[in-house]
């Protein structure tokens, strides 16, 4: 999937799988990892960061677009900083 064709759809759909998997699963001890969620599949991987993933997901030979959350944080990334007019 090319950045291009992401949509909104595709974010609500893994804000949806990410809120149905932390229901089933314990991720206590996945707290402050990077998981990415793959709208299509439903698929989830885990790692310490996103490019961690991408990395083990090319490895599979696997190259779709993916959503990222850091576990048990409200985002998975904070801008940190003024901003210089």
């Amino acid at each position: 999937m090319k950045h291009s064709e992401w949509t909104e759809a595709d974010s609500r759909k893994c804000k949806q799988i990410w809120a149905e998997y932390q229901k089933q699963h314990d991720i206590t001890e996945r707290i402050g990892q990077t998981a990415g969620i793959d709208p299509k599949s439903g698929q989830i991987w885990f790692g310490d960061s996103a490019l961690d993933i991408v990395k083990k997901r090319e490895t599979e030979g696997l190259t779709s677009a993916l959503f990222f959350e850091r576990v048990g944080y409200e985002g998975y990334f904070r801008k940190v900083g003024r901003r210089v007019l």
